[in-house]
């Protein structure tokens, strides 16, 4: 590592709401596919967990910061990045499990310059949508972006937009990627991250897929954050 990489380090911060399925594999995840003199720390941000979510990452025998938040991962996350002392912010959700060596990779871009980006992703699913949704994630067009994909960003450029828009409730990453994408301050890495498909495969994939469409054409029209809640909370999350 050259001397100039050493002087940046990470901060990792993780949003949860009852993610007591995945979140003791995500995190020994990220401390055994990283070189932890990276890593500033690893901060989970909890909004109001009911299903032993918080005593599961007490229980572990790691360094883990852990923070109660308000629901609603906006609040989540600015809150963590608060706290966080890192000049590097890698914001990820508790189901996604980023690449091996995914600090060195982040490490690299910013050393080259791109202050801000996300990993290709991949869905643990075999769905031929699924796939090709995956594929094309690797390509920097502005439709294929969103939150499974993790966000780096540096501490100087998250705090020059203002961190997360908190009006938000849903679509939270999308703005901050639009702010990234019209500062032309974003870059896609060429490695997966793999990204559970549970959402999916709960509510039907096409089904899902309509709406979230239907969310990100509503947005582009000019839609409120209250609207896009309003029909997330309709058709998604009922």
């Amino acid at each position: 590592m050259t001397h100039k990489s050493m002087a940046y380090r990470i901060s990792i911060i993780i949003p949860v709401l009852n993610e007591s399925a995945t979140i003791k594999d995500l995190l020994f995840h990220l401390i055994d596919n990283a070189s932890l003199h990276s890593i500033s720390e690893l901060i989970v941000v909890d909004g109001g967990s009911t299903d032993g979510t918080q005593d599961i990452v007490k229980s572990l025998d790691l360094n883990i910061v852990l923070l109660n938040s308000d629901k609603g991962r906006a609040k989540q996350m600015n809150l963590g990045a608060k706290h966080a002392k890192g000049n590097i912010f890698y914001f990820l959700h508790a189901d996604s499990f980023p690449p091996h060596r995914y600090d060195q990779l982040i490490l690299d871009e910013v050393n080259k310059g791109n202050k801000a980006g996300c990993f290709r992703m991949q869905f643990d699913s075999n769905h031929w949508w699924l796939r090709l949704a995956s594929w094309l994630t690797q390509f920097s067009w502005r439709a294929c972006r969103g939150g499974d994909q993790s966000q780096f960003i540096t501490r100087d450029l998250f705090d020059t937009i203002g961190g997360y828009d908190e009006s938000y409730i849903i679509y939270e990453d999308n703005i901050l990627i639009n702010e990234l994408y019209a500062r032309k301050q974003f870059v896609v890495i060429n490695k997966k991250i793999r990204t559970s498909a549970r959402l999916y495969k709960t509510i039907g994939i096409w089904k899902l897929q309509y709406h979230f469409w239907a969310i990100y054409v509503k947005r582009w029209f000019g839609a409120s954050a209250d609207e896009l809640l309003a029909y997330y909370k309709k058709y998604i999350a009922s």
